[in-house]
């Protein structure tokens, strides 16, 4: 319930004013706001969630199927097909294909996620509408195929705020090790003086490491730890921050794509502290918002320089502002994927 792109989407599809019920898995208190109707099952074991995954799509009573879920989308496209009044719009939000390999799994289940990985991907392809998070995430062809970047939802936002008196960073997102938590929690270790917020699930494979460094890591204390939160709470986390993390590593998943928490850091006016996947360094090259680093050595020496020297940080955050600004005189590509729904609903 709390996913960023879940929100910004039903944000978009209420401000067209549609009537929006949600159906999915998780906390129904980290739902978008403005919806008509909000169903949710816990968040459980493998054998629920296929069961949640092919029976949801059922139960929703609108007469446009949106689905985020990859692992829901075969479910949707057979109500799609045996209920001819209904569409289905499918949002793609990553190469799901990559991802899979990125995610520490043993052959048997690799193989089977791969294989709902294909078949989801080949019916999104045939879906109504089908929205993807980049020129480069599949299906590269579709029925009617839209590119909804991950730019962010100003109104979920709060304005810049000032830096905070002593020297935070902060990391939203997903929590595991390919996503930067070894590379962000040893870089802290080097920084004194500084504090981290994370804000995100920890992944199960990567939380005996987390529990251990939590248990004897001399920095432990400058960490907090925040879990999931809805979008709008996440980033009052942030605000007040001197900088953001996105140190991804080069895995398949990551080196093509762009980070929606780059936008939302630079909405903030937070400069962000950035690992050289090819289209993130060229991003921050040209915003002139941020820096980009290799490993935690190179991450805590940029701590160290901008604790040591605060005022270094402020042309970055102007830069930033400025990038962000720029982006959001270009308008929301989720009013025009809401556009598109409105229109099934019409025709």
């Amino acid at each position: 319930m709390a996913d960023a792109r879940l929100h910004r989407l039903v944000n978009a599809l209420v401000r067209r004013g549609l009537s929006v019920e949600v159906v999915g898995l998780g906390d129904p208190a980290g739902a978008p706001e403005g919806v008509a109707a909000i169903r949710t099952h816990p968040r459980q074991g493998l054998s629920r969630r296929l069961r949640d995954a092919v029976t949801m799509p059922w139960t929703a009573s609108g007469r446009a199927l949106v689905v985020i879920a990859p692992e829901m989308v075969p479910s949707a496209w057979l109500a799609r097909r045996l209920r001819p009044r209904r569409r289905l719009a499918v949002d793609v939000y990553e190469d799901y294909a990559k991802v899979v390999y990125d995610r520490p799994l043993g052959p048997a289940r690799r193989s089977a996620a791969l294989a709902v990985v294909r078949l989801a991907t080949a019916l999104s392809a045939r879906a109504d509408v089908t929205s993807v998070a980049d020129d480069h995430v599949p299906p590269s062809r579709a029925r009617q195929r839209v590119v909804v970047r991950n730019l962010p939802d100003l109104t979920t936002l709060p304005a810049p705020a000032a830096p905070d008196p002593a020297p935070r960073a902060v990391y939203v997102g997903d929590v595991r090790r390919s996503r930067g938590l070894v590379t962000m929690l040893t870089a802290l270790e080097q920084a004194p003086g500084w504090t981290l917020d994370v804000v995100g699930p920890v992944a199960a494979a990567d939380q005996p490491w987390l529990d251990e460094w939590l248990a004897t890591s001399a920095a432990a204390s400058r960490l907090r730890m925040h879990g999931r939160l809805p979008p709008a709470a996440a980033w009052r986390v942030a605000a007040g921050a001197w900088v953001g993390l996105s140190l991804l590593e080069h895995t398949p998943a990551f080196r093509d794509g762009v980070p929606s928490k780059l936008y939302e850091y630079a909405a903030l006016g937070l400069p962000t502290l950035a690992t050289a996947l090819p289209r993130v360094a060229a991003l921050l090259a040209e915003s002139g918002g941020g820096v980009v680093v290799d490993g935690a050595d190179e991450t805590a020496a940029a701590l160290r320089r901008w604790s040591d020297d605060p005022g270094a940080l402020a042309p970055l955050r102007a830069a930033a502002t400025r990038w962000a600004a720029e982006l959001a005189a270009q308008g929301s590509p989720y009013d025009d994927l809401a556009e598109r729904v409105a229109a099934l609903l019409a025709g």
